[in-house]
């Protein structure tokens, strides 16, 4: 398989951010209560993960060794901003819903970790394609989480009601979100297993 599929792809599974190396957990138990907050949150990791790559990867050869790590949060911030602006103008109930989590997407170890191991050390393009990669395999565990939580929890995906009657209140509440990712991440890790 192609290099760059392969950076494309491990993102899903074999390498999920959140189901396989267990990264960015905040946000994805803080904001995952329906699948349309857990998808505006990945999406949104997403895009600042695939700029800051391409900028990092651009630019790693002007940037000393001592302030590496400064400089890569600036670039990164700086992308940040954007989307929260861009958020906040366009959809502002979903930008209310997510709240803090947004301007904390700089300090997310996705993101800096994507950085400093994978678009540091690789060229334009790789970068790029790996942000891509990981950036939409958060996008997807955040989703599926989302979707999960909101249907126990009152039996919708995306607001669309799917079960009637009483749901498990405990979904859309903090433990809900640990019991959903345990499940999932065994799912996960048993699917990892016969490959």
């Amino acid at each position: 398989m192609n290099k760059n599929l392969q950076n494309l792809t491990k993102g899903f599974i074999r390498e999920n951010p959140v189901f396989a190396q267990l990264l960015g957990l905040c946000p994805t138990l803080g904001v995952t209560t329906s699948a349309i907050n857990g998808m505006g949150m990945g999406l949104a990791t997403a895009f600042v993960l695939v700029m800051s790559n391409l900028a990092i990867s651009s630019v790693k050869s002007f940037i000393p060794d001592k302030v590496r790590i400064p400089a890569f949060i600036v670039i990164i911030a700086s992308f940040v901003t954007v989307v929260e602006l861009v958020m906040q103008g366009f959809v502002p109930a979903l930008f209310e819903q997510l709240g803090l989590f947004i301007p904390l997407i700089v300090v997310n170890c996705i993101v800096l970790g994507r950085a400093e191991a994978f678009a540091s050390k690789n060229t334009v393009f790789s970068s790029v394609i790996d942000g891509l990669g990981m950036g939409l395999g958060f996008t997807f565990a955040l989703t599926i989480l989302g979707s999960v939580r909101e249907l126990l929890g009152s039996g919708a995906i995306f607001s669309l009601k799917l079960i009637e009657g009483d749901a498990m209140l405990v979904f859309v509440l903090a433990p809900g979100a640990f019991i959903a990712l345990g499940y999932l991440i065994a799912l996960t890790n048993k699917l990892n297993k016969t490959k």
